[in-house]
């Protein structure tokens, strides 16, 4: 069975995402952390007829014993994009609250799988890694970012225009987790799907836009928060099902050097020498056993699209690395 720890677990997204984690099979112990507000929140949890056991650790001082024993960290800490909020006011927050989570990984559970939820998360993935290199403990095949949402949205937006079953539809989504870093390979979809150019670019729009939609419809009260906890779930429930021996088909925003062969071909189409992009990957007991080649190649909209991806995400990457390069002090 599964140790799993959700720091942040108090959160718009922690909350509803431990929640869904007490309802995953396979996961014996739920380790639910955050600096408030934990003892209600999962004594309510406990309650859930799984059989699960649910443990809840309050402030710095336990953040250690949250990850005593874990085999599994998921990390949604952090605060949530509000309207009129950039990118870099994001990151000014985010980027510290991820960099002392993981020296606390690190120094505790060094060989647990970490996946992030944490946004900007083309950042905040490159910051765990310097981290974990400071520590001696990076291995590339335990970092993930998770991408999923993006993958969701694509398969029911589809649906929303064409009627497929969106349950059964899967739309291979590469490059990273925001705006036009997004890259939905429309093309690819499975069942196929036969799109006009002029409804590609649209869906591709609202596929690498749709956290606007929710930010703007929830009129400055939060952002995508119960479909991040949705996402954050099934990427570590696939996580759980590896660990426990099965291989598992997902997408995610990796180190490419996990897999250094696998990676030759989406370098190729555009992700180029950058260190860090959103590709398929199979999943197994120790992490990224290979990054699933794509079954075709995409088409000349997509091909575009990667090259936007990889110059901005080459930036986002970059800003990650001058901040933990700056040495700045802990928040």
């Amino acid at each position: 069975m599964v140790a799993v720890a959700v720091i942040g677990a108090a959160g718009g997204i922690g909350q509803p995402l431990s929640l869904l984690l007490k309802l995953t099979p396979g996961i014996s112990r739920l380790s639910l952390y955050d600096i408030v507000n934990m003892p209600g929140v999962a004594t309510d949890i406990s309650h859930i007829n799984t059989n699960s056991s649910v443990e809840f650790y309050v402030g710095q001082s336990q953040l250690s014993n949250a990850l005593r024993g874990i085999n599994i960290v998921v990390i949604s800490a952090g605060v949530a994009r509000k309207p009129g909020m950039t990118r870099n006011d994001l990151f000014s927050i985010n980027a510290s609250i991820v960099r002392e989570l993981i020296e606390a990984v690190a120094d505790t559970c060094p060989k647990a799988l970490i996946a992030i939820v944490t946004n900007p998360l083309n950042s905040t993935v490159p910051i765990a890694a310097h981290v974990l290199k400071s520590k001696n403990c990076y291995n590339p095949k335990r970092l993930f970012g998770i991408t999923t949402l993006d993958s969701i949205r694509a398969s029911r937006f589809v649906r929303d225009t064409h009627g497929i079953d969106a349950m059964e539809l899967h739309v291979p989504v590469v490059g990273g987790h925001s705006g036009n870093t997004i890259v939905p390979l429309l093309s690819m979809a499975t069942p196929q799907v036969k799109l006009s150019q002029k409804e590609m670019e649209d869906l591709v729009q609202r596929i690498q836009y749709g956290g606007d939609e929710v930010v703007k419809a929830k009129d400055g009260e939060g952002s995508a928060t119960l479909s991040m906890a949705y996402a954050g779930a099934r990427f570590t429930s696939s996580l759980v099902r590896a660990v426990g021996g099965a291989q598992v088909m997902e997408s995610a925003f990796v180190p490419l050097a996990a897999d250094s062969q696998g990676a030759h071909q989406i370098r190729r189409l555009g992700a180029n020498s950058l260190d860090f992009f959103a590709v398929p990957i199979e999943l197994g007991k120790t992490g990224t056993l290979r990054i699933v080649p794509l079954d075709a190649e995409p088409n000349m909209l997509e091909l575009k699209a990667i090259d936007i991806a990889a110059r901005t995400l080459k930036d986002n990457i970059a800003q990650g690395i001058k901040y933990m390069d700056s040495n700045q002090p802990l928040y």
